[in-house]
């Protein structure tokens, strides 16, 4: 999983037979202090293009850098509200992209995590405070939870280390289950918050089925392999003439409700039929 990853099309050359085309990386390494340095690097080796493809923040660190070198974002918030783009349909300048809304699902999240773990009364939500959509999480998740009489325990970690202590801090605070935030950081630390929760037995839900796929034990959002993909396409569009200020925003017309049934045996937690009837796949 790449985190924070600033991506560049580099040194296109047009032949009769073939197009040539070089890739740059730059990585923050999960320290979103250095994106504005990374975007400036990137810019100038004379990138043609950037994919930021590390929510708002990179984004933002790539259009700081230039107004012109056209760049295609992956985020889980609203652009307009962040003024990357000056629409959904029409985004004006350089920047356009993709995005997934999943940080905006945290009360469908907290409901669903009820569904399946019942008795879980006080709900964790682990996220990263630098995210510019964490307070906006946050407060969909409180709704969410103040409806079915539960409470919600903020746990902010801003990086690996972080996220150990929000979870020391998580047992603590006698938290039944728990949220992971959405950001490239839990994705990235996916191993450690899913193992978290088989050695704790902590019913818990994620924002995308990657922390299922590898024994998390439920998830709701958008598909992450559907917006890199569309972000490719995008940048490829891009290569080829398309101009950013005219390719509207894409958004998820679908969400994905995965449950791995062998966590939730493992847990000893029952499966309601509603949650069978919502998920659209089941690992076994």
């Amino acid at each position: 999983m790449c985190i924070y990853l600033t991506l560049s099309i580099h040194d296109v050359t047009r032949k009769r037979k073939s197009d040539r085309v070089r890739i740059v990386e730059r990585w923050a390494r999960g320290d979103y202090r250095l994106l504005p340095a990374l975007a400036a690097e990137l810019v100038a080796s004379g990138v043609v293009a950037i994919a930021a493809t590390g929510d708002v923040a990179s984004a933002r660190a790539a259009q700081s850098a230039t107004r012109t070198i056209p760049i295609v974002f992956t985020i889980g918030a609203d652009p307009v509200r962040f003024g990357l783009v000056a629409s959904l349909n029409r985004p004006g300048g350089n920047t356009t992209g993709i995005n997934l809304l999943s940080s905006i699902m945290a009360a469908k999240r907290v409901e669903l995590l009820t569904q399946i773990a019942p008795a879980a009364r006080r709900i964790a939500l682990v996220m990263n405070p630098n995210n510019f959509s964490a307070e906006a999480e946050l407060a969909d998740s409180e709704a969410g939870a103040k409806k079915l009489g539960r409470e919600i325990i903020a746990l902010r970690a801003r990086n690996a280390d972080e996220i150990d202590k929000a979870l020391e801090e998580l047992l603590r605070e006698r938290a039944d289950a728990f949220i992971s935030g959405t950001d490239p950081i839990p994705l990235d630390r996916r191993h450690q918050l899913v193992s978290f929760a088989a050695r704790e037995r902590k019913p818990a839900i994620y924002f995308v089925r990657q922390f299922v796929d590898i024994g998390g034990l439920l998830s709701y959002g958008p598909s992450i392999s559907w917006m890199y993909r569309q972000a490719g396409e995008y940048i490829g569009a891009i290569l080829k003439g398309a101009n950013p200020a005219e390719m509207p925003v894409l958004q998820p017309t679908e969400y994905e409700c995965v449950l791995n049934l062998r966590t939730a045996t493992a847990l000893g937690l029952t499966v309601p039929m509603s949650l069978h009837a919502a998920t659209n796949d089941v690992i076994e």
